[in-house]
C-alpha cells in the first residue's frame, strides 16, 4: 500500500450549501460611489461565511492563496491575481495559510465588465489602483481623486487579461479529496498511482475523471498547485533559493527558468509592484 494511504485523512473541505437552500449573509451597504473598496485578512483555514453581494466583486490575493467556492465553479487564486464575481453570485472563502485580500465592489451599472466568473491577472498598474482605493475608501470622505482612481479602475477592468496561473478544483468528492491534500502539501513526492489509491480510484479512472472535470492532466495540476506555493511563499519575503530547494528543484535557475516559462516574467518581475500594494 502507497505510504500516502496510511496517512491521516485531510481535514474536510469547507461544506458549501446548496444556493436555493442557503442564507447567505447580504452584502454590506456601499458608499453612494460606484466602485467601494476593503481589506480583509483571514487567519489561516479561516472559512468565511457563504455570501452574495449585489455589486461585482473583484477578490484580489494580496499575500496567500485563498480557495473561493462558487455555485458555477471553484478556483484557487494565488498572489498577484484575482477572481471576479459577477453580482449575486453566491460565494465562500477559504484560506489555506493566512490570506491577505483585497476587494473591490463595484456598481452592476458599470459597463464592459466579465459577466461570469473569470480568473484575472492583475496587471502592476491594477494592483497600484487597488491599494489606492483602499486607502481612498479609509479616508471615508469622497473627493475628485477618488472619481479619478475609480475611472482608471474601470478602464483597467474593461481590458483584464485571463489569469495565466490557472487552478481549478473538480467537484467530484473523490477528486476533490485528493486536491486538498496536494493544497495542504504541494511539494508531495508521491506520484500518480498512490494518489488514485488515496482517492479510492484506479490510475485510469483518475487520469480520465481528472482531465474531464479540470480541463489539464493530473500531472499539469500538480505543476500549477507548486507554482502557485511558490508565489505564496515569495510573496511572504522567502528568498528565490529557498522557495526552489523547498519545491524540490535542482537549483533557483531551473526554478526561475520553469516560472519565467509559464508567467512571462521572472520571480522579482512579479512582485515588483507588491510593496506598493503591501503597503495597504
Amino acid at each position: 500500500m502507497p505510504a500516502i494511504a496510511k496517512t491521516p485523512a485531510p481535514a474536510p473541505a469547507p461544506v458549501f450549501p446548496d444556493p436555493f437552500l442557503a442564507s447567505p449573509q447580504d452584502s454590506r451597504p456601499h458608499p453612494p460611489c460606484a466602485i467601494s473598496a476593503r481589506a480583509d485578512d483571514f487567519a489561516a483555514g479561516a472559512v468565511s461565511a457563504p455570501q452574495r453581494h449585489d455589486r461585482g466583486l473583484l477578490l484580489y490575493a494580496l499575500q496567500g492563496v485563498v480557495t473561493v467556492l462558487t455555485e458555477t465553479g471553484n478556483w484557487v487564486v494565488a498572489p498577484g491575481q484575482a477572481l471576479w464575481l459577477p453580482p449575486g453570485m453566491l460565494h465562500q472563502k477559504r484560506g489555506w495559510d493566512s490570506v491577505a485580500i483585497r476587494a473591490l465592489y463595484m456598481d452592476p451599472q458599470l459597463g464592459g465588465l466579465p459577466t461570469d466568473c473569470q480568473p484575472i491577472q492583475v496587471s502592476p498598474l491594477l494592483q497600484a489602483l487597488i491599494g489606492e482605493a483602499i486607502k481612498l475608501q479609509r479616508a471615508e470622505a469622497p473627493s475628485a481623486r477618488a472619481g479619478h482612481i475609480h475611472a482608471l479602475i474601470l478602464d483597467e477592468m474593461r481590458q483584464v487579461c485571463p489569469a495565466s496561473l490557472h487552478v481549478p478544483l473538480p467537484a467530484e468528492p473523490r477528486l476533490r479529496r485528493i486536491c486538498q491534500a496536494l493544497l495542504r502539501d504541494p511539494a508531495s513526492r508521491e506520484g500518480l498511482d498512490a494518489w488514485a489509491a488515496y482517492g479510492g480510484l484506479s490510475r485510469r479512472s483518475l487520469t480520465r475523471m481528472f482531465r474531464a472535470q479540470t480541463g489539464a492532466s493530473f500531472n499539469e495540476w500538480r505543476q500549477r498547485v507548486l507554482l502557485m506555493e511558490a508565489l505564496a511563499l515569495l510573496s511572504r519575503g522567502a528568498a528565490i533559493a529557498d522557495v526552489a530547494l523547498r519545491l524540490g528543484y535542482a537549483s533557483p535557475g531551473a526554478f526561475a527558468t520553469m516560472f519565467r516559462r509559464t508567467l512571462g516574467v521572472s520571480p522579482r518581475d512579479y512582485f515588483r509592484w507588491g510593496d506598493a500594494a503591501a503597503a495597504v
